[in-house]
């Protein structure tokens, strides 16, 4: 069984940082792809960032401003999050590919606002 646990959500004012964590617990390897998605209200869910095989991308709208990356153990997702608009408020998703099948987390929330 496999779990994520996201965490580090909260709320930040504009031009503030957040970093976000995504922790995989569970028979977990090998996993091939992490990535962080965000669903705002009354909006489709988005892709954020994701690494796999040793690349990053990033979503054109956080481009510059948010940073995938893992931890040594591989099984935690990071995702740094600068220079923050309120456009970023979201509920942030971390996903996971393990074995051929994809795992969600429940999600942190993240508020910008002054």
């Amino acid at each position: 069984q496999v779990q994520l646990v996201e965490s580090g959500g909260g709320l930040a004012q504009p031009g503030g940082s957040l970093r976000l964590s995504c922790v995989a617990s569970g028979n977990i390897w090998p996993i091939s792809s992490m990535s962080w998605y965000r669903q705002a209200p009354g909006k489709e869910r988005e892709f954020v960032a994701g690494s796999a095989g040793g690349a990053t991308k990033t979503g054109d709208s956080v481009r510059g401003r948010f940073t995938i990356s893992r931890d040594k153990a591989g099984k935690t997702s990071y995702l740094q999050m600068t220079s923050l608009k309120p456009e970023d408020a979201a509920i942030y998703y971390c996903k996971m590919s393990i074995r051929g099948r994809e795992y969600w987390g429940q999600g942190t929330q993240v508020t910008v606002t002054s």
